[in-house]
């Protein structure tokens, strides 16, 4: 089973920049319609595509798969698709650990969240310093949601919620 678990953060200050690995752009949409279903994504990642199936299943857990397709159909795909996410992703190691950080654009600045894959759900992690607010589940927060409600469209009320 292609079982997909990570915690996700919200992003107080920049000390994250320091253990920068790898930085990638990234371009997605969403071919389905419904977050309480499987969601289907498309990503462009260093002009490489993927066709993803995802199913959350309980807390931290998704059902995943991928599958590459070429990049001329990747590309027409997803050049129709209407609501796309865009966002700079930064590949971070942190005392052993791998994180992500990813840094909205358009529709979606300035958000930033962080994220760390795991093997389970009881597995340990250090949170750094950077880290504010856990946000792990909360369906507002995840890229399919911000791809049809983007944080730029969010009230005052809703933003400092998670302040």
């Amino acid at each position: 089973m292609n079982l997909e678990i990570e915690r996700r953060f919200l992003i107080k200050n920049n000390n994250w920049r320091k253990y920068i690995i790898n930085q990638v752009l990234i371009v997605q949409g969403y071919l389905s319609s419904n977050n309480d279903e499987w969601i289907v994504r498309l990503r462009s990642e260093n002009k490489q595509f993927k066709l993803t199936l995802k199913k959350h299943i309980i807390q931290s857990t998704s059902l995943e798969f991928e599958y590459e397709i070429n990049s001329t159909e990747g590309n027409q795909i997803l050049s129709n698709i209407k609501n796309k996410i865009e966002k700079e992703r930064f590949y971070l190691k942190i005392n052993e650990q791998n994180w992500i950080v990813d840094i909205f654009q358009d529709r979606n600045a300035p958000l930033e969240i962080a994220e760390i894959e795991l093997e389970s759900e009881q597995e340990t992690i250090s949170i750094p310093d950077f880290i504010s607010k856990e946000i792990t589940g909360i369906k507002i927060f995840s890229n399919y949601q911000l791809s049809i409600n983007p944080f730029s469209s969010w009230s005052d009320k809703d933003i400092n919620k998670f302040s």
